[in-house]
Protein backbone atom coordinates (compact mmCIF):
# COMPACT_ATOMS: atom_id res chain seq x y z
CA UNK A 1 0.00 0.00 0.00
CA UNK A 2 1.96 3.24 -1.09
CA UNK A 3 1.80 6.16 1.39
CA UNK A 4 -1.03 8.26 -0.71
CA UNK A 5 -3.42 5.64 -0.36
CA UNK A 6 -2.71 4.59 3.54
CA UNK A 7 -3.43 9.03 4.18
CA UNK A 8 -6.24 8.89 2.00
CA UNK A 9 -8.14 5.76 3.97
CA UNK A 10 -6.98 7.51 7.68
CA UNK A 11 -8.34 10.64 6.03
CA UNK A 12 -11.45 8.68 5.10
CA UNK A 13 -11.70 6.58 8.74
CA UNK A 14 -11.36 10.13 10.46
CA UNK A 15 -13.98 11.83 8.32
CA UNK A 16 -16.30 8.94 9.26
CA UNK A 17 -15.51 8.34 12.53
CA UNK A 18 -18.14 10.84 14.04
CA UNK A 19 -20.98 8.93 11.71
CA UNK A 20 -19.79 5.72 13.21
CA UNK A 21 -20.27 7.34 16.53
CA UNK A 22 -23.77 8.56 16.06
CA UNK A 23 -24.84 5.83 14.27
CA UNK A 24 -23.87 3.54 17.50
CA UNK A 25 -25.67 6.01 19.59
CA UNK A 26 -28.76 5.58 17.21
CA UNK A 27 -28.78 1.76 17.67
CA UNK A 28 -28.27 2.18 21.35
CA UNK A 29 -31.65 4.29 21.57
CA UNK A 30 -33.42 2.46 19.12
CA UNK A 31 -33.29 -1.15 21.19
CA UNK A 32 -32.76 0.99 24.73
CA UNK A 33 -30.35 -0.84 26.03
CA UNK A 34 -26.89 0.53 27.03
CA UNK A 35 -25.06 -2.69 27.30
CA UNK A 36 -21.83 -3.90 26.07
CA UNK A 37 -23.45 -5.85 23.34
CA UNK A 38 -26.01 -3.16 21.96
CA UNK A 39 -22.51 -1.22 21.59
CA UNK A 40 -20.71 -3.97 19.67
CA UNK A 41 -23.48 -4.87 17.39
CA UNK A 42 -24.18 -1.09 16.97
CA UNK A 43 -20.28 -0.50 15.49
CA UNK A 44 -20.86 -4.02 13.30
CA UNK A 45 -23.94 -2.49 11.96
CA UNK A 46 -22.63 1.51 11.61
CA UNK A 47 -19.48 -0.29 9.88
CA UNK A 48 -21.46 -2.30 7.35
CA UNK A 49 -23.55 0.61 6.80
CA UNK A 50 -20.69 3.32 5.98
CA UNK A 51 -19.06 0.67 3.84
CA UNK A 52 -21.73 -1.01 2.15
CA UNK A 53 -24.22 1.80 1.33
CA UNK A 54 -21.57 4.16 1.01
CA UNK A 55 -22.65 7.93 0.54
CA UNK A 56 -20.26 10.75 -0.61
CA UNK A 57 -18.63 12.40 1.93
CA UNK A 58 -20.21 15.27 3.98
CA UNK A 59 -17.82 17.81 5.14
CA UNK A 60 -18.30 18.46 8.76
CA UNK A 61 -18.00 22.05 10.25
CA UNK A 62 -15.00 21.47 11.92
CA UNK A 63 -16.00 23.23 15.24
CA UNK A 64 -17.58 22.20 18.31
CA UNK A 65 -18.37 24.06 21.66
CA UNK A 66 -18.36 22.06 24.22
CA UNK A 67 -20.47 24.22 26.33
CA UNK A 68 -23.48 24.67 24.10
CA UNK A 69 -23.09 20.20 23.03
CA UNK A 70 -23.96 20.28 26.93
CA UNK A 71 -26.35 22.42 27.52
CA UNK A 72 -27.99 21.04 23.92
CA UNK A 73 -27.74 17.39 25.52
CA UNK A 74 -29.24 18.45 28.53
CA UNK A 75 -32.13 20.24 27.22
CA UNK A 76 -32.65 16.92 24.78
CA UNK A 77 -33.14 14.97 27.76
CA UNK A 78 -35.75 16.92 29.67
CA UNK A 79 -37.56 17.63 26.28
CA UNK A 80 -37.77 13.53 25.97
CA UNK A 81 -38.65 13.41 29.54
CA UNK A 82 -41.36 16.40 28.94
CA UNK A 83 -42.49 14.76 25.86
CA UNK A 84 -42.75 11.29 27.20
CA UNK A 85 -45.30 12.83 30.14
CA UNK A 86 -46.99 15.08 27.77
CA UNK A 87 -48.55 12.19 25.55
CA UNK A 88 -48.96 9.65 28.37
CA UNK A 89 -51.46 12.69 29.48
CA UNK A 90 -53.04 13.23 26.61
CA UNK A 91 -53.25 9.31 26.00
CA UNK A 92 -55.01 9.10 29.30
CA UNK A 93 -57.67 12.39 29.17
CA UNK A 94 -60.73 10.78 28.01
CA UNK A 95 -62.65 14.16 27.77
CA UNK A 96 -61.28 15.71 24.37
CA UNK A 97 -59.27 14.17 21.79
CA UNK A 98 -55.69 15.11 21.27
CA UNK A 99 -54.92 17.69 18.07
CA UNK A 100 -52.43 16.63 15.42
CA UNK A 101 -51.34 18.16 12.48
CA UNK A 102 -48.88 18.33 9.71
CA UNK A 103 -46.59 21.39 10.67
CA UNK A 104 -44.19 22.54 8.00
CA UNK A 105 -40.91 24.66 9.42
CA UNK A 106 -38.91 26.73 7.20
CA UNK A 107 -35.06 25.99 8.92
CA UNK A 108 -32.57 29.40 8.85
CA UNK A 109 -29.35 27.99 8.80
CA UNK A 110 -29.12 24.58 8.12
CA UNK A 111 -27.07 22.77 5.67
CA UNK A 112 -27.71 19.03 5.04
CA UNK A 113 -25.50 18.13 8.55
CA UNK A 114 -27.33 20.73 10.81
CA UNK A 115 -31.01 19.45 9.31
CA UNK A 116 -30.36 15.62 10.17
CA UNK A 117 -29.40 16.86 13.08
CA UNK A 118 -32.69 18.57 13.58
CA UNK A 119 -34.81 15.93 12.54
CA UNK A 120 -33.07 13.60 14.46
CA UNK A 121 -33.73 15.56 17.40
CA UNK A 122 -37.00 16.67 16.77
CA UNK A 123 -38.07 12.67 15.96
CA UNK A 124 -36.64 11.40 19.50
CA UNK A 125 -38.61 13.96 21.54
CA UNK A 126 -41.85 12.34 21.99
CA UNK A 127 -45.17 13.73 19.96
CA UNK A 128 -43.67 14.98 16.56
CA UNK A 129 -41.81 12.78 13.70
CA UNK A 130 -40.06 14.29 10.51
CA UNK A 131 -42.29 12.43 7.91
CA UNK A 132 -40.31 14.64 5.00
CA UNK A 133 -37.35 17.01 4.47
CA UNK A 134 -37.26 19.29 1.51
CA UNK A 135 -33.83 19.50 1.21
CA UNK A 136 -33.65 22.02 -1.93
CA UNK A 137 -35.60 24.47 0.35
CA UNK A 138 -34.85 23.88 3.76
CA UNK A 139 -38.39 23.02 5.13
CA UNK A 140 -39.25 19.76 7.67
CA UNK A 141 -42.42 18.67 7.61
CA UNK A 142 -43.29 17.01 10.83
CA UNK A 143 -46.48 14.86 12.42
CA UNK A 144 -47.40 16.52 15.74
CA UNK A 145 -49.82 15.41 18.50
CA UNK A 146 -51.15 18.06 20.89
CA UNK A 147 -52.11 20.56 18.73
CA UNK A 148 -55.49 22.52 19.37
CA UNK A 149 -54.84 25.78 17.90
CA UNK A 150 -52.99 28.06 15.80
CA UNK A 151 -51.31 29.38 18.62
CA UNK A 152 -50.06 25.74 19.27
CA UNK A 153 -48.88 25.15 15.65
CA UNK A 154 -46.89 28.37 16.00
CA UNK A 155 -45.57 27.12 19.64
CA UNK A 156 -44.20 24.33 18.22
CA UNK A 157 -42.84 25.69 15.15
CA UNK A 158 -40.32 28.50 17.23
CA UNK A 159 -40.17 25.04 19.41
CA UNK A 160 -38.20 23.30 16.21
CA UNK A 161 -36.04 26.74 14.99
CA UNK A 162 -34.99 26.84 18.96
CA UNK A 163 -33.38 23.32 18.51
CA UNK A 164 -31.70 24.62 15.25
CA UNK A 165 -30.05 27.01 17.35
CA UNK A 166 -28.99 25.22 19.71
CA UNK A 167 -27.68 22.64 17.35
CA UNK A 168 -25.89 25.98 15.15
CA UNK A 169 -24.14 26.87 18.58
CA UNK A 170 -23.13 23.40 19.60
CA UNK A 171 -21.67 22.10 16.35
CA UNK A 172 -22.72 24.80 13.16
CA UNK A 173 -20.08 26.20 10.84
CA UNK A 174 -18.62 29.33 11.68
CA UNK A 175 -20.74 31.34 9.23
CA UNK A 176 -23.45 29.88 10.41
CA UNK A 177 -22.84 30.36 14.11
CA UNK A 178 -21.79 34.48 12.77
CA UNK A 179 -25.45 34.70 11.11
CA UNK A 180 -26.84 33.48 14.19
CA UNK A 181 -25.56 35.98 16.29
CA UNK A 182 -26.21 38.54 14.04
CA UNK A 183 -29.19 38.03 13.68
CA UNK A 184 -30.06 38.15 17.84
CA UNK A 185 -28.19 41.26 17.92
CA UNK A 186 -30.59 42.34 15.09
CA UNK A 187 -33.62 41.06 17.24
CA UNK A 188 -32.51 42.09 20.75
CA UNK A 189 -33.59 45.76 20.51
CA UNK A 190 -37.11 44.46 19.24
CA UNK A 191 -37.79 42.16 21.42
CA UNK A 192 -36.25 44.33 24.64
CA UNK A 193 -39.04 46.73 23.04
CA UNK A 194 -41.70 44.43 22.56
CA UNK A 195 -41.39 43.76 26.31
CA UNK A 196 -41.46 47.36 27.60
CA UNK A 197 -44.74 48.06 26.06
CA UNK A 198 -46.22 44.44 27.22
CA UNK A 199 -44.75 45.72 30.65
CA UNK A 200 -46.24 49.37 30.41
CA UNK A 201 -49.36 48.15 29.27
CA UNK A 202 -49.83 46.02 32.35
CA UNK A 203 -48.89 48.51 35.22
CA UNK A 204 -51.72 49.68 36.46
CA UNK A 205 -49.65 52.79 37.93
CA UNK A 206 -48.32 53.66 34.87
CA UNK A 207 -52.37 54.12 33.67
CA UNK A 208 -52.94 56.26 36.75
CA UNK A 209 -49.82 58.49 36.25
Amino acid sequence: MSPETRRGLVHDIWVQLPFLAWLVVLWVLLWHQFTPLAFVTGLVVAVFVTRVFRLPTVELSGRINVWYAFLFVVQFLWAVVRGALSVTIQVFDFRRQPGAAIIAVPLRYADDLIMTHVSVTSSLIPGSLVIEADRDRGILYLHVIGVHTKADVEEFRAEVLRWERRIVRALGTPAQYHALRADALRLAPRVLSERGETKGAQDPRREGR
